[in-house]
């Protein structure tokens, strides 16, 4: 059997056993085993068939040949041939494939490319082509009425056939697009025929690429005046047809065509040409009266492609019409994106009016469109009062942006008539609203300034801002410090003036700059910012932005009047030196000024520490220096030495004396060892492996190796409060050296073990009394145990594990002391998932135990909480997956064990089960959504209010993910939930705003018909929250009511 015979065999029922067919002969022909012209000849009785179904898969057999062989196969000779014989018979089907592949080869020439575009289906008349080869007829109309007839078989063709014809069109125009364009207006209208009424979006793609080719490419002005306007109509109607674009793709669209990918290619194509300008812009702006915001969008998108892409003469001609058009959009704002749309069409039309202007004459293009424009803005500023202000000065703003010819136009035609109404007006809100516009303008130069290569001061045009640069001063000047200080908004739009005038380059002095500056720092620390915390948080930021733009004027002006303000001892007011440290604290983005910073801000301290009174004000200075250096990169930081030697080294080492009596007693509170170990914490975390390894050294000794009387915590009894208080410090550096340090940690008179340590640290935790302290020793045994080699670490910490009597307190049993110590180590190690199973049926077994299932069951929470030491940071070794293995252990275990629990133990295993959820993301709960609800529900019914909370948060995401979960339990949820939000003694405020959040989820997920046999008792059970005494809840309360009371009732929207 023949491999044409076996190719028709499978075509129908194997295709792809048919392609391989088809591919074997294609390799045939390679190694020279047939020649092409036994393949042809194979084909006889079939292409000559009377059925046209084989007729089209014998083609198709031969085109599947042609596209598998390699390019080099085929001679020149055999491709004009097999391309004549593709062409002859085009009509049969299945011939594009092969003519896809053949035009792709180098060897397929012009006179080819011509003969395949010529044999594109026709109405089926085989004396007549499509493309009229012999007749080339100006009188374009006559080629249209020619190509009507085919134009109407062509879409009657299933869209694949239609869909390989545009490819074939597009590969042409892509890789031969001279010997189309030698065809001249032949294949310009046909093409343009052949194309028209298609609706498929994947061949309205591949036309809107042809047909902008055309557009761009050809000569479309070569005729006489009434055959150039047909064809240009010709060409502008077959896209402008389609405009707007109104697809939506289906759901799970295989093409992954948007509606904006067609939106932009026809955009290309109506902004073509010039030649379409008299027809584009009187039908795009008639569009403009739509009612639909999507269509105005489309049509201000499409204006704007217009005027960037026309010639400057054909733009100047429509640029009045467009500004009568689009006003109407900006200064009667409707929609604030379209008015933003419509600006950018003005700003458009100016950009492209200003391309190669070098002066700013009233004859050039770009003044005779501003003119108007200005004119008529300048009228509505009369009256600044009206809602129109605000538009026309981003109409004005708009148009200054587009370029520094238009800046000098703007400013010249509208800055000396606005100032004459500002001062001829005493009041404030029309003073306001016109420096509003002033402001909009110098934000246009201030956005030019630093888009331009040069600044605006050296173009050879002039400043447009210079001659009025004295007067902005004074009326800026005038109304930031001079307007009262209620008058929040006018003082805010004076601030910002000021600040864009300083931005502007080399257009102030800096003792002009250094007077602002003045002003701002007068603002910040001495005004009341009682009710005005706006003024003074602009004032502050603008400082900022000056600190990147003039850093000496604020290393010179602003910190030594800041520095001025705060105090050297005690003091009660604590608001101001707060005021005053925030304001140094954002002033330190650049790193001349937080350098500066750093120095000032010790010394200070060092004062504070000398006077040993004010806690507060301790803290407060610590904390700004740690949240200057958070913003820095300290391990690239050539102060890190320094800055470890006076703050990590000599602070912690006073901090340790001071514990026993020899130094500043501030420095033993625990608030200040936190952020005083957070802050040495960072430092030491900089360095790099080998002096962390050295630091390692002093995590006990608290740098004080060489100091009496101190001596570390470790191995020590009854020891005091204040001395104990130091694991703090001890905490945050074993934290801050990381996974680089060895474990050696020099304790004096013992030699170092890890485990002896890690028992000693259980011991320390166990029958710790001060929950600070316990908190960090026990992050102190987390970070061992889980950056430890399990080899080294693991049998240890479950030993203790397994056995809690080793470091409970004597006669009191595990659970008050020991519990704590289980769950932190369980952490450790179910974070890098080691003996997870057997760590988590451990934990799981306390939860019945009488002794210490309460503890225990609270400890669950610990597990996958998040904690500032034991992370990444700090070298902890975390699991990707350590969540999903918690959750899929414990939730299986829980929901299992609290079946067949006695009732004192239950409420033990719903706490768990909480502390569990509260930390997992609601995608990894819905795996056990199902048998977790019927827990949850039980679990509002406990008193703790902060597991009530968790658990009405997790079911407020399973409303959100799995609504049909819950659907079944409305009964027993809708009371629980309308107790838990109508109870503020009974209830904390989480759980009060919880509760009615959830409850507001429920309209619109879960079925109404669900929901109604409960409208009623929620309506009149929110009735209580109304009167919450929290403001949130009460608002939440409404809206929650609202949605309910809308249950039921029939749709009014038209």
């Amino acid at each position: 059997m023949s491999d044409v015979q076996q190719y028709l065999l499978k075509t129908d029922s194997d295709k792809a056993g048919a392609g391989q067919v088809a591919k074997r002969t294609a390799e045939k022909l390679g190694s020279k085993e047939v020649s092409l012209i036994e393949v042809v000849e194979s084909l006889g009785e079939y292409i000559n068939d009377e059925d046209s179904s084989i007729r089209s898969k014998a083609v198709t057999y031969l085109s599947q040949v042609i596209s598998a062989i390699p390019d080099a196969t085929l001679s020149r000779q055999q491709v004009q041939v097999l391309c004549q014989f593709l062409c002859d018979r085009i009509e049969d089907g299945g011939a594009l494939g092969g003519l896809r592949k053949l035009q792709s080869l180098g060897r397929f020439t012009q006179e080819m490319v011509i003969l395949t575009f010529r044999a594109l289906p026709n109405d089926g008349d085989p004396d007549r082509g499509l493309w009229l080869p012999q007749k080339h007829p100006e009188d374009l109309k006559f080629i249209d009425e020619c190509l009507v007839e085919h134009f109407q078989d062509l879409m009657l063709r299933p869209h694949s056939q239609r869909l390989q014809i545009l490819e074939l069109i597009n590969d042409l125009m892509f890789k031969h697009r001279g010997a189309l364009k030698s065809l001249g207006d032949e294949a310009m209208v046909g093409i343009t025929d052949l194309v028209s009424g298609e609706k498929d979006p994947r061949s309205l793609m591949i036309i809107f690429s042809i047909l902008r080719v055309i557009m761009v490419e050809w000569d479309l002005g070569g005729h006489a005046e009434a055959s150039k306007r047909l064809l240009v109509l010709t060409l502008f109607d077959s896209v402008f047809c389609y405009f707007p674009i109104t697809f939506r793709p289906p759901p799970d669209d295989p093409s992954r065509i948007t509606a904006q990918d067609l939106k932009t290619r026809l955009r290309n194509c109506i902004s073509a040409s010039s030649l379409f300008a008299p027809f584009a812009f009187p039908q795009l702006i008639e569009k403009l009266d739509s009612t639909s915001p999507n269509v105005k969008k489309d049509v201000l998108q499409t204006l704007g492609a217009c005027v960037s892409s026309y010639s400057q003469s054909v733009v100047s001609n429509y640029s009045i019409t467009i500004w009568d058009s689009l006003k109407y959009e900006i200064l009667n704002v409707q929609e604030g994106d379209l008015a933003e749309e419509a600006l950018l069409a003005l700003q458009a039309v100016a950009v492209r009016l200003s391309e190669g202007l070098t002066s700013t004459s009233q004859t050039t293009h770009l003044a005779r469109y501003i003119r108007p424009i200005t004119k008529e803005c300048n009228e509505q500023l009369r009256e600044p009062q009206h809602k129109q202000a605000k538009p026309v000065g981003q109409i004005l703003s708009s148009l200054a942006a587009s370029s520094i010819a238009a800046l000098n136009l703007v400013v010249k035609a509208v800055v000396p008539p606005l100032m004459t109404l500002y001062q001829d007006t005493d009041n404030i809100a029309n003073r306001r609203a016109l420096l509003e516009v002033l402001v909009q303008l110098s934000n246009a130069a201030v956005a030019l300034d630093q888009t331009s290569g040069t600044s605006l001061s050296s173009i050879d045009i002039g400043h447009p801002l210079v001659s009025f640069k004295d007067r902005f001063l004074y009326l800026y000047s005038q109304a930031l410090m001079g307007t009262p200080t209620e008058e929040v908004s006018s003082r805010v739009v004076a601030l910002t003036g000021l600040l864009r005038l300083c931005q502007l380059r080399n257009y102030l002095q800096s003792s002009e700059i250094g007077m602002i500056v003045q002003y701002l720092d007068e603002i910040v620390l001495t005004e009341d910012p009682a009710g005005r915390d706006e003024v003074r948080n602009e004032a502050i930021q603008a400082l900022v932005e000056l600190s990147r733009l003039k850093p000496n004027l604020i290393l010179e002006i602003t910190f030594p009047a800041f520095m001025a303000k705060l105090p050297d001892q005690s003091i009660n007011e604590q608001a101001n030196y707060i005021t005053t440290l925030e304001g140094l604290a954002r002033l330190s983005a650049e790193r001349s000024t937080s350098d500066t910073l750093i120095r000032r801000l010790l010394n200070k301290l060092e004062g504070v520490l000398q006077t040993d009174r004010s806690t507060n004000y301790v803290q407060a200075l610590l904390s700004t220096i740690d949240f200057v250096l958070s913003r820095r990169d300290l391990s690239a930081d050539p102060n890190l030495s320094s800055y470890h030697e006076r703050i990590a080294v000599a602070l912690i080492r006073r901090a340790a004396l001071a514990s026993f009596g020899s130094g500043p007693q501030v420095l033993t509170e625990a608030p200040t060892l936190e952020i005083l170990g957070r802050l040495a914490g960072k430092i030491i975390g900089a360095h790099d492996e080998h002096q962390r390894r050295s630091i390692a050294l002093e995590t006990y000794t608290l740098f004080t190796q060489d100091e009496v009387p101190f001596i570390p915590v470790p191995y020590r009894y009854h020891v005091p409060d204040k001395q104990r208080l130091t694991m703090i410090l001890s905490a945050w550096i074993l934290a801050g050296v990381g996974t680089a340090a060895a474990t050696l940690y020099t304790i004096p008179h013992a030699n170092f073990d890890l485990e002896k340590l890690l028992v000693e640290l259980t011991r320390l935790a166990a029958v710790e009394t001060i929950p600070t302290i316990r908190q960090y020793t026990l992050r102190q045994i987390a970070l061992l145990v889980n950056r430890a080699s399990p080899s080294d670490v693991d049998a240890a910490a479950l030993d203790i594990m397994q056995n809690p009597s080793r470091i409970a307190q004597p006669n009191a049993g595990p659970a008050m002391g020991a519990i704590p110590v289980v769950f932190w180590i369980a952490k450790a190690m179910v974070l890098r998932l080691s003996s997870s199973q057997e760590i988590l049926d451990h934990v799981l077994s306390l939860l019945p135990d009488e002794r210490c299932g309460s503890a225990s069951a609270r400890g669950f929470e610990t597990l996958l909480a998040s904690d500032e030491l034991v992370s990444k940071e700090h070298g902890a070794v975390i699991r990707l997956l350590f969540k999903q293995r918690v959750f899929g252990i414990c939730s299986t275990r829980i929901a299992a064990d609290f079946r067949v629990a006695n009732a004192t133990a239950k409420p033990n295993y719903l706490v768990a089960l909480s502390g569990i959820l509260k930390h997992v993301p609601t995608e990894i709960m819905m795996t056990e959504i199902n048998a977790l609800v019927p827990l949850l529900l039980q679990s509002l019914d406990l008193p703790d209010q902060e597991v009530k909370a968790a658990t009405i948060e997790s079911l407020v995401g399973i409303s959100q993910q799995s609504p049909g979960a819950i659907e079944g339990h409305m009964s027993m949820l809708v009371g629980r939930l309308l107790q838990a939000a109508a109870d503020p003694e009974d209830n904390i405020f989480r759980v009060r705003y919880n509760a009615l959040q959830c409850l507001q989820i429920f309209p619109g997920r879960i079925k109404e018909s669900m929901l109604l046999p409960f409208r009623s008792m929620v309506v009149r059970g929110i009735l209580p929250a109304l009167d919450d005494p929290k403001r949130r809840a009460r608002k939440a309360a409404v809206e929650c009511r609202a949605v309910w009371l809308n249950i039921g009732e029939p749709d009014t929207e038209g």
